[in-house]
């Protein structure tokens, strides 16, 4: 094998020397900065993606508040319309409560006055009847007409007496 015989040592040596200086000049004037540009390329795109993710982080923030502020202030509108509804709704109830009672009040007083009415009409029907039976009674008892004038004073006094 001509690589282990001693003899072709040096000249292995030398071109081992210049294919190691020919590849180290290579690779540090080409390769590591086309590297090194790639990195910082790469760097630099994921430095904006950072920026640009911490942006929409605080708009997002942002459009949160103000959602939650909104979903706020609807929740207090809709508080305050249902107070609001709530105490139309109590207000009407008792206007017609109001005007019930009144209406119901009306009808008893009308209702009593009917009744008195029908109570004098009545004792007016009961003390002529009363007046009558007596007068008949007292014919029928004496066998002589009875005094009508008498007969109602006696038929007053004992409703008097008796109310």
């Amino acid at each position: 094998m001509p690589q282990l015989d001693p003899t072709f040592f040096g000249t292995q040596l030398f071109w081992l020397a210049v294919c190691f200086i020919v590849l180290y000049v290579l690779m540090a004037r080409v390769a590591i900065p086309q590297l090194g540009g790639i990195l910082k390329q790469r760097e630099d795109k994921i430095q904006g993606d950072l920026e640009s993710a911490q942006k929409l982080k605080e708009e997002t923030k942002s459009v949160i508040a103000a959602y939650e502020k909104a979903l706020a202030d609807a929740r207090s509108q809709a508080q305050a319309l249902s107070r609001e509804t709530a105490d139309a709704a109590s207000a009407e109830s008792s206007r017609r409560q109001q005007e019930v009672a009144t209406r119901i009040a009306g009808e008893l007083a009308a209702a009593e006055r009917r009744i008195a009415e029908a109570r004098a009409t009545a004792m007016a029907g009961v003390r002529s009847m009363a007046a009558e039976v007596a007068g008949s009674a007292f014919a029928r008892l004496t066998g002589a007409p009875a005094d009508q004038t008498k007969v109602t004073a006696a038929v007053d006094a004992a409703l008097k007496g008796g109310a």
